[in-house]
């Protein structure tokens, strides 16, 4: 069998439309941002950052010097240009947004400022030791916080949520002292949280993906989409640093153009997107009871 050529299996592999590449940094008017909640939009700018300013959709810096696949690269030039519902939080390391195309209910982007590593491939950024370690670190602080999100969205659908809320009413209404160690453990949301890069990145700039595992959302619009977070193409930052022959099953696995197989129930959709969004749609109903 001949080698493939990495360039070609990129274009092959790329995830995201001529649309979504061109808007990735001002969103089309037609279009409202993914919004969370002040629990993951700081009320006021971390400390030693200037104050954000409102941008315009006309801004030529942002749409000359960061247009198309370097679209990202705005958010960590000048993170305090945009508003709280695009820009989460950010430091001089690391800038959080909510993606502009989310693939799940919450998706958002956690990019490196670092210029020595934010324009590399995130499997040769991810080798050096010190900038993963910082890598993680931050993953972790975002799934913790997209899990507290999901446990206020969607909590008061679960069934274990409902359990451990009833005994505590009850042990209130008895005029008991709570003791969270005799409650019911509840529903472990950073369970429903997933992470990781992409094996080939279709925006210039690092990014690492941290998003909730229901990939329920209207941009979920093709196979490749689905596929890219549903498989190995997604590559989990404590999997880090690969292996040489990791590096070379991840990048010529053909993930994309894979059977579509439910992320949950495991139901093989084969070829079928239409069929699988529709299950997608009843499977975040029953996901969000459990």
């Amino acid at each position: 069998m001949d080698a493939k050529d990495p360039e070609k299996e990129h274009v092959a592999q790329d995830t995201v439309t001529g649309a979504e590449v061109a808007d990735t940094t001002i969103p089309p008017s037609t279009h409202t941002p993914q919004k969370l909640t002040e629990l993951l939009s700081p009320s006021k700018n971390p400390p030693g950052q200037p104050a954000r300013s409102t941008p315009t959709r006309h801004d030529p810096t942002l749409l000359t010097t960061f247009a198309g696949r370097a679209g990202l690269g705005a958010y960590t030039h000048a993170p305090q240009s945009f508003p709280s519902s695009r820009v989460i939080s950010f430091d001089e390391s690391f800038v959080t947004i909510n993606d502009l195309y989310p693939k799940s209910s919450i998706h958002t982007l956690l990019l490196p400022r670092d210029p020595q590593k934010q324009l590399r491939h995130p499997f040769e950024a991810l080798q050096d030791p010190e900038f993963l370690s910082s890598v993680q670190q931050e993953v972790k602080k975002l799934r913790i916080l997209l899990a507290k999100e999901l446990q206020r969205r969607f909590g008061k659908y679960s069934a274990k949520e409902r359990i451990r809320d009833a005994a505590m009413e009850k042990a209130l209404d008895e005029g008991k002292e709570i003791n969270e160690a005799s409650l019911p453990p509840g529903r472990d949301w950073s369970q429903d949280v997933i992470s990781g890069v992409h094996t080939h990145p279709s925006m210039s700039h690092l990014h690492i993906h941290v998003l909730s595992i229901d990939r329920h959302s209207e941009c979920m619009r093709h196979r490749k989409h689905y596929n890219s977070f549903a498989t190995d193409f997604l590559v989990d930052v404590e999997e880090f640093p690969l292996s040489r022959e990791e590096v070379v099953r991840r990048k010529t696995g053909g993930w994309l153009d894979r059977d579509l197989v439910c992320w949950r129930c495991g139901r093989n959709y084969k070829n079928k997107f239409t069929a699988l969004k529709h299950h997608l749609d009843e499977e975040f109903e029953e996901w969000k009871k459990e």
